[in-house]
């Protein structure tokens, strides 16, 4: 299985990437995880909300096949704990799932097209946290969603 974290615009806090950079090693070799970054959409300052997630929109399409799973990471999603995400994880993998792609959009969150692309959306909390600090979140949630699978100890309960 192949795991994406597909986000629109680039992670600028040295800080985040430093903290990023130190879980994507540590995320198991099944996993084939990638960190996608799509470079924000130029003259955005042009467009309206709903012309800005349509381009956002294309720009997610490059990076999608049609047998794709897409989750959303979207404050309209369902919340789960740790364990209940990691065996989440391990449905998909018990699925067969080829490429488990989790998207996180714009300031103004996904389009329709998006949304009616996706199989599910997950919510990280019922706060409001930066585009930036979700990616760190997220990246740490895998791993330790891979930590639990494999019955490590990185995770106490």
């Amino acid at each position: 299985m192949r795991i994406s974290l597909i986000c629109i615009g680039k992670t600028d806090d040295a800080e985040i990437k430093k903290l990023i950079a130190y879980y994507i090693p540590r995320l198991p070799k099944h996993f084939n995880f990638e960190f996608i970054e799509i470079p924000d959409v130029k003259n955005a300052k042009n467009l309206t909300d709903i012309q800005l997630k349509k381009e956002e929109a294309k720009l997610f399409l490059n990076y999608l096949d049609n047998t794709d799973t897409v989750v959303l990471l979207d404050e309209k999603g369902k919340q789960f704990t740790s364990r209940e995400f990691a065996s989440k994880i391990d449905n998909w993998m018990n699925m067969s799932t080829r490429h488990l792609a989790f998207l996180v959009g714009g300031a103004y969150g996904f389009s329709e097209e998006i949304y009616s692309r996706a199989q599910e959306k997950i919510s990280l909390s019922k706060m409001t946290y930066t585009h930036q600090m979700i990616r760190l979140f997220f990246v740490e949630q895998i791993y330790r969603a891979s930590t639990i699978l494999q019955g490590k100890p990185y995770h106490n309960d």
